[in-house]
């Protein structure tokens, strides 16, 4: 036997134990039991020795508590004190703040699969089921989007009406306060179905159903304040708004200038001690109708009325409208969707501290109050909305290609737009999955701080590709406003989600990473917590078993990168049936890529990976990823593993996996230690770059699920308000689809026997009476192609205006308002 063997015996050993995650102890035994039974099989004996001489040296330090913590990590701990950059109290908050679900699997290097497949179907409540088809059916029944983005900049008083009588404005209001009580998923519903008519619609709705003071309310606001304001925002006395970002503070929410002096003054004419405010705020959503204002502020007592600190923090108020010296501005107009948006200002206003929200008791937690609520407000609004318009989007999109025709064929025949169909299809699927993730994980009581960014910053960035890919199948019927227009609006609009709660340049580069690599890790947070501990015996015995189990957890990681590697994920246990299996193997492969590629980041460049956002970016998009393919393979298993929609699971998975990898190579080959990076290369890539994006195959096929009536389409649609109506062109398309289908044969039977040149001369009509006549149709056939007819002009049909109608009602009121008047 080989002198090597030993040794070789070892490693093989060694890669095991790490791959499986044994314990030190497992693998000491592991590799003893190894090496005797080299000896027994005749190996070399000085070889043997000697490795066993090795494996001694390393695992009896390692077994020993005692001389570990004194020979290992008490050194290391000192180190690490010193290199560890200050924990901030705006990140230690953000930190804290949110829960970890199924991205700290992610973060494993080796998710448990039974954790994800194991969470309940997210299922819908009888009275939030019989909302979605009473109410919110009929809401977007009643709704003209051309009025209300044209006509009126605002929604109609009776859709007002209508939102507070049905109290849509409090679905998340608990039913003792008189609010709906609805889940995160029934709000995600709601909002989800209205986007698919109006994103005005949805958003008004959607807003004080997010973060502002209703929910801030019920987790933090006193007995008295929920009392009173609660059931007022339920039924619509009170409309609500939130005032945070301003001309000088907007993804810094932190670095806000608005401030609160606490003194004595006067309120409902008692003398009181309160807060006197001044602040500028913009961008505020609601605020030209909100009568109950919402209100960040930095606090300040430089009197000690309240105690000994004077820079109490951020805080959290109530502001009725009309308190004195509060001033709502003039309306802003956010790219022609007029939902109410405008500034919201004050100096010197004077409010008791009763109208801080939670009282006194919470004055200076207001940063905590916001992180908290604002994971659930960003996992529900933005996404529910893209997933609306996507659901809309992608049917009626199929529907159009399919119904409009050019040199005799319909248009999404041609290859390039079965490309931008498949991307409409897989983007629509990829969104619905993750908005619907993001949603269920809010209902089971989660606080998804990464999963909301995720969700927020992918769902608003594929929506955003979906309308352009759509604008440009629908060609001239898409750039012509109107009426019948119903996606120029949303495209003109799409930036806004990109915009709002957290540019997404910033969630992407600073937030989606930042926070995973510390909250969803399994050992850094630990290490972190023990080195500012200031029990130094205890945060030695913490820190000792953090850094121990985090060194083994990124040997093991390595290894697992390696071995999935040059296997191709093709071996190894998971969950999932013969056509998804393979999908698992990939998200365990890439799992523990990220998981070694984050520890590597942060051991070398510590607290200087904060500043490298490119590189935080790449890595955030990697864990998005795998996120998401999660949530596609989760959606998956809870309808029943359809077979009809593995076209639009496997576009979306290989879209997914392609974009993983794009963003792995661009890490690697930018990773500012040149030497680390080719090392990193050669574990995570051994046999090269092996992702390709969906191909044209399957992306045909993905395009023809769009084209036809199927179930696969039926699903994809589900949610969306699809009731074909007069102020409803899109319904009324994806309506036509079955219809048009059915006529097609027979059309080409139609055109094939009209080649003559008599029929050349006449109309439509005409053509279709002398082909009945000439026996090339039936009577029948005829009433089935004047039907077709009808379908088509109404497709393909536009708007024009006389340029009176083209004012807007505004424009003629202000044009009004400034004609010379008549002399009395």
């Amino acid at each position: 036997m080989s002198i090597a063997a030993p040794f070789l015996v070892l490693l093989i050993l060694g890669g095991v134990a790490a791959y499986h995650r044994m314990r030190l102890a497992a693998w000491v035994a592991l590799s003893a039991a190894g090496l005797v039974a080299c000896a027994l099989l005749g190996a070399n004996a000085t070889a043997t020795l000697v490795a066993a001489v090795l494996l001694a040296l390393v695992a009896v330090p390692l077994l020993v508590p005692a001389i570990r913590r004194a020979l290992v990590t008490a050194p290391l701990f000192g180190v690490y004190k010193k290199i560890l950059p200050p924990l901030s109290e705006t990140e230690r908050v953000a930190l804290e703040a949110g829960t970890v679900g199924w991205e700290g699997q992610l973060f494993s290097g080796k998710p448990d699969w039974n954790v994800l497949l194991s969470q309940p179907r997210p299922e819908l409540r009888p009275d939030e089921q019989a909302f979605l088809d009473g109410p919110v059916e009929e809401l977007c029944r009643m709704v003209n989007d051309w009025e209300i983005t044209h006509v009126h900049a605002d929604l109609q008083p009776e859709l007002w009406d209508y939102i507070k009588r049905n109290k849509f404005f409090g679905m998340i209001v608990p039913k003792e306060y008189g609010g709906l009580g609805f889940t995160a998923l029934g709000n995600h519903k709601v909002i989800e179905k209205l986007a698919s008519i109006s994103s005005v619609v949805s958003s008004t709705v959607g807003v004080p159903n997010s973060l502002g003071p209703a929910e801030l309310l019920m987790h933090y606001g006193t007995q008295e304040q929920k009392d009173y304001y609660l059931p007022r925002l339920a039924d619509g006395r009170e409309v609500p708004c939130f005032g945070l970002t301003g001309p000088w503070a907007g993804s810094d929410a932190t670095s806000i200038p608005d401030y609160g002096i606490v003194c004595m003054g006067e309120w409902n004419g008692a003398r009181v001690v309160g807060v006197k405010l001044t602040f500028d705020k913009r961008y505020i959503t609601l605020a030209p109708v909100a009568t109950l204002i919402g209100l960040a502020f930095r606090m300040y007592d430089p009197d000690h009325l309240l105690g000994e600190k004077e820079d109490i923090g951020i805080t959290l108020a109530l502001l009725p409208r009309d308190t004195p010296g509060v001033e709502v501005g003039r309306r802003a107009m956010p790219l022609n969707s007029p939902f109410q948006n405008g500034p919201v200002r004050g100096k010197d206003v004077f409010i008791p501290l009763s109208q801080l929200i939670g009282g006194e008791a919470y004055a200076g937690k207001g940063w905590q109050m916001l992180v908290e609520c604002l994971s659930i407000g960003r996992s529900i609004t933005l996404p529910s909305t893209a997933s609306g318009g996507s659901r809309l989007g992608a049917l009626v999109t199929g529907a159009y290609a399919r119904i409009r025709k050019q040199f005799g064929l319909s248009v999404g025949r041609f290859e390039g737009v079965e490309e931008a169909l498949a991307r409409i299809g897989g983007n629509a699927y990829t969104i619905t999955a993750l908005a619907e993730a993001s949603a269920a994980a809010v209902a089971r009581g989660e606080l998804p701080a990464v999963p909301s960014t995720i969700a927020k910053y992918h769902c608003t960035e594929m929506g955003r590709e979906l309308v352009r890919d759509a604008m440009d199948i629908h060609g001239g019927k898409g750039i012509i406003l109107g009426p019948r227009n119903y996606l120029g609006r949303a495209w003109q609009a799409s930036p806004i989600g990109i915009t709002v709660e957290g540019a997404n340049i910033m969630t992407r580069s600073l937030m989606i990473f930042g926070q995973g690599a510390i909250l969803c890790h399994p050992w850094v947070l630990k290490e972190m917590k023990a080195a500012n501990n200031p029990d130094r015996a205890q945060g030695l015995r913490d820190f000792d078993a953090a850094l121990f189990g985090h060194i083994g957890f990124a040997i093991s990681n390595a290894v697992r990168s390696f071995w999935y590697g040059i296997t191709g994920a093709t071996i190894g246990s998971a969950p999932g049936d013969a056509y998804t299996r393979r999908y698992y193997r990939k998200l365990n492969r890439y799992s523990a890529v990220l998981s070694l590629l984050a520890d590597t980041s942060m051991l070398l460049l510590g607290g200087k990976l904060k500043f490298k956002e490119s590189l935080s970016g790449r890595l955030g998009d990697v864990l998005s990823q795998l996120y998401i393919a999660s949530a596609m393979l989760k959606r998956y298993e809870d309808q029943g593993r359809p077979a009809a929609d593995q076209p639009l699971l496997a576009w979306s998975f290989h879209n997914a996996m392609h974009k993983l990898e794009l963003a792995l190579s661009a890490a690697l080959r930018n990773f500012p230690v040149r030497g680390i990076s080719w090392l990193l290369w050669a574990l995570v890539f051994p046999l090269g770059r092996r992702a390709v994006a969906p191909s044209d195959r399957l992306s045909r096929k993905v395009a023809h699920i769009l084209m036809s009536p199927n179930e696969a389409r039926d699903r994809l649609g589900r949610g969306a308000f699809l009731t074909p109506g007069p102020n409803h062109p899109a319904g009324r398309i994806n309506s036509y689809l079955a219809a048009v289908v059915a006529a097609e044969p027979v059309e080409r039977k139609f055109q094939k026997g009209i080649k003559g040149a008599e029929f050349g001369t006449l109309d439509y009509a005409g053509q279709l009476a002398l082909a009945v006549e000439r026996g090339i149709i039936t009577a029948e056939e005829r009433q089935q192609l004047e039907e077709l007819r009808t379908m088509t002009v109404d497709t393909i049909a536009v708007d024009d205006f006389d340029p009176e109608e083209l004012r807007s009602a505004g424009y003629a009121r202000l044009v009004e308002g400034r004609a010379p008047r008549a002399a009395a």
